[in-house]
């Protein structure tokens, strides 16, 4: 043995190496899986370690400040700027093509909008601006969100408790609204922000033993969980509209498989389309009976494609007065949930188109007043925002943004649960990375931000809330690039005028949306801004 050991270490480190590579190669030869590392035996690896690493080369060394998608790094910088507090300006002009193809253009008046000594955002910093009153006159608990940039739909689950937790604190700091998403409501989701509950068609969180929904378990709900200010049914969602989905028994923690209802460690099916209903007039009377179990506003969530339904749905609420009281639309683009190329790509229309065809039909039947319209699809930076106001919605949800708010850098790996920065994976080691209070406080400066800047650009076209643009306010580059349109012409509809009894509501915000424990709404970031823990 010593002998061996002696031969053993009398051979160079070099000869152990040229050892090793032989084995490697003499491996990739008979292996029959790869073809590049049969023809090229060791070579080969160097190929497949630089296609691993390609997004992150192109994120950071290739892609240039406007090139990336979904967002990118000039968007990604003004949403971490924002966050933080920090300078989100740019200096020495744009670096845009203003004469790109659909282009956005706010129209300024000579006279911009004078805030007076008497008007209610003069000392406040936060630039409160309401939205339109959910289920107002119909139902028994009417809800006014006190804000209107809020966070739209995703669950428990998608997300990790953090980033959940985050989430909810940021929006209570910034008057926020927090979507569930589809995974039922966890403890996360009730830490002091308001609530809107969401479904789909796996009634996580509401749905008896045999996956059905129970209405029993949707009163209870509401009962015990007083932030619930509203109900949202999913009908689809940009990211795969009329596609189901299944969650993988390995994700499902008992934490997760407690929240939801569903048994721990099983893969659980959410099909493709609700069992509680079937038809247009069949889901009218679901939400009715919500509504009436509950005495919340309830309302759906939906991608827009083929508008028969939509029309069926419009005349059915005109003639009965009864349907959804909020109307979100989500965008083709798609989103955070994981889905097909094929169905993030090619299914559902963009938000923009979509959304212009379904509030043409409500216009047309005179529902734009009654129903709450939320758009939610890129919509996440001022320029778009005030597009998506002009063309006729009372408040938008963000997702991605909210995400980035919280730590995510865009890495594109949310469907493997190996998130980097915790926010879409449910490793515990990852997730313990987010500091809560510091993204909590990051979530509401982005919110603020971004509603700030929304009300300077409302300002500087001469009105006071943003719900007051036109389609003749806003303008975009078609065609060959020589070319600037309003949205008015380029869509062939205006939006509904708003009333100014409402607008001056909305600036008041009455009711601060639901209240839900708004005591100490600035305490934690009087706080860290006394601590210099951020900057205000």
């Amino acid at each position: 043995m010593d002998a061996v050991l002696d031969f053993l270490g009398s051979v160079p480190w070099w000869a152990w190496v040229l050892i090793a590579l032989a084995l490697i190669a003499l491996y990739d030869i008979v292996q029959k899986k790869h073809t590049i590392l049969h023809n090229f035996p060791i070579v080969g690896h160097i190929r497949y370690m630089l296609e691993s690493i390609g997004p992150e080369l192109r994120q950071y060394i290739v892609a240039n400040n406007r090139e990336e998608l979904p967002f990118n790094r000039i968007e990604r910088g003004w949403i971490y700027a924002s966050a933080k507090n920090e300078n989100n300006y740019e200096g020495f002009g744009t670096d845009r093509d203003i004469y790109e193809p659909n282009y956005i253009f706010v129209k300024n008046a000579l006279m911009p909008f004078r805030i007076d000594d008497k008007h209610p955002n003069k000392k406040d910093p936060y630039f409160l601006a309401c939205a339109k009153v959910m289920g107002e006159g119909r139902r028994r608990r009417p809800y006014r969100p006190a804000s209107v940039i809020n966070v739209s739909a995703m669950s428990f689950g998608s997300l990790s408790a953090r980033a959940v937790e985050s989430l909810n604190k940021g929006c209570q700091l910034s008057h926020a609204y927090h979507n569930t998403g589809e995974g039922g409501l966890s403890p996360y989701h009730k830490k002091g922000g308001d609530v809107i509950f969401h479904f789909g068609t796996g009634y996580f969180g509401v749905r008896d033993d045999d996956g059905n929904f129970s209405m029993e378990k949707m009163k209870r709900l509401v009962q015990e969980n007083e932030q619930v200010r509203a109900i949202e049914v999913k009908l689809s969602q940009g990211a795969k509209p009329g596609k189901g989905g299944v969650l993988p028994g390995s994700k499902i923690t008992a934490e997760i498989a407690e929240i939801r209802h569903v048994p721990q460690g099983k893969d659980v099916l959410s099909p493709p389309s609700h069992s509680a209903f079937s038809g247009v007039e069949d889901m009218v009377n679901f939400i009715e009976q919500i509504a009436e179990a509950t005495g919340l506003p309830v309302g759906i969530k939906a991608a827009v494609g083929k508008l028969e339904d939509w029309e069926q749905l419009a005349s059915l609420m005109a003639e009965t007065n009864k349907g959804p009281d909020f109307i979100a639309i989500d965008g083709g683009e798609g989103g955070t949930g994981a889905a097909p190329p094929s169905f993030a790509d090619h299914v559902a229309l963009p938000w923009i188109y979509g959304f212009s065809e379904v509030y043409q039909i409500f216009k047309k039947h005179n529902l734009t007043e009654r129903v709450v319209f939320i758009g939610s699809g890129k919509l996440g930076f001022p320029a778009r925002a005030v597009m998506a106001f002009s063309m006729g919605v009372d408040c938008i949800n963000v997702a991605r943004e909210a995400m980035m708010a919280v730590g995510c850098i865009q890495a594109q790996i949310c469907h493997t649960n190996h998130c980097p920065s915790g926010v879409a994976t449910q490793n515990k080691w990852k997730q313990k990375g987010i500091n809560i209070q510091d993204k909590a406080i990051r979530t509401s400066f982005y919110f603020k931000n971004f509603r700030k800047e929304v009300l300077e650009m409302t300002h500087a076209a001469g009105y006071e809330h943003p719900s007051q643009f036109t389609m003749d306010d806003v303008e975009m580059v078609t065609g060959d690039k020589s070319l600037i349109n309003t949205l008015a012409n380029i869509y062939h509809y205006h939006k509904a005028p708003v009333p100014h009894e409402s607008i001056k509501k909305m600036m008041q915000c009455p009711h601060l949306g639901g209240n839900y424990k708004r005591k100490i709404e600035k305490k934690e970031v009087k706080k860290a801004i006394k601590n210099e823990e951020v900057r205000y």
